[in-house]
């Protein structure tokens, strides 16, 4: 992700190094493509960016959907909306984590995805075929692009992940989390969605529910994100 601007507070329960790292980005021009149009009003990314992320080989991360044969388009665009979900919500700081590793510095980690997008990514990509249940890790990347490991066999995605839980909690090494919750619960993010973005008061509630310690902090974000997101 880019144009990023990082804010670090040092209060307890908060990673492993008791501080809090949280990203804002300024405002995107209502120009999005695509299905990344819905983020239109409030993103925190570029159109240049979520015009990457509906082609195959991409320089976002050089990531080959067609890795075992080519990519059913029902399938690829769960993939698509997930890129931009990842890219150019504003409202994922709730699950935003540090990390320390060559090619990031954050991560989400257990977002609560909605029934629906999660079963129906899965329904969609079910007759595909792919060789790794962990898409972040393990790779050979020898030609610049990721390709399946030696040994690993392309396998129905039925037999990599059994149900949509595995899948959607494997595929990204837990940035996400399956749940029971439907879209009209108002506990769980959506990938899918027209109109007004209803991830913002999922991100509300949860990040009300946050330690009594970070409840300034919430507040003095919220003042910044207001100037930097409207």
């Amino acid at each position: 992700m880019k144009d990023r601007v990082s804010i670090k507070t040092d209060l307890p329960g908060w990673g492993n190094d008791a501080s809090l790292s949280v990203s804002l980005f300024p405002p995107t021009p209502p120009s999005l493509p695509l299905q990344c149009a819905p983020w239109r009003e409030n993103a925190c990314c570029t159109a240049n960016t979520t015009a990457e992320a509906h082609e195959d080989n991409s320089y976002l991360y050089n990531f080959n959907w067609n890795h075992c044969g080519a990519m059913s388009e029902q399938c690829k665009s769960h993939f698509i909306q997930d890129t931009c979900f990842y890219e150019c919500s504003p409202h994922l700081g709730p699950w935003i984590q540090q990390v320390d590793s060559s090619w990031r510095k954050e991560r989400i980690l257990d977002v609560p995805l909605c029934l629906e997008d999660c079963e129906d990514w899965y329904t969609d990509c079910k007759d595909d075929f792919t060789c790794k249940d962990n898409w972040h890790i393990g790779w050979n990347w020898s030609s610049g692009v990721n390709h399946c490991p030696k040994d690993a066999q392309c396998r129905r995605w039925t037999e990599v992940f059994p149900d949509a839980k595995s899948m959607c909690e494997k595929i990204w090494s837990n940035s996400y989390k399956y749940t029971t919750l439907t879209k009209d619960s108002g506990r769980c993010m959506q990938m899918w969605f027209t109109g007004l973005n209803p991830n913002k008061k999922v991100a509300e509630f949860y990040l009300s529910r946050a330690p009594e310690t970070t409840v300034g902090l919430t507040l003095s974000l919220a003042v910044v994100l207001s100037t930097l997101l409207h």
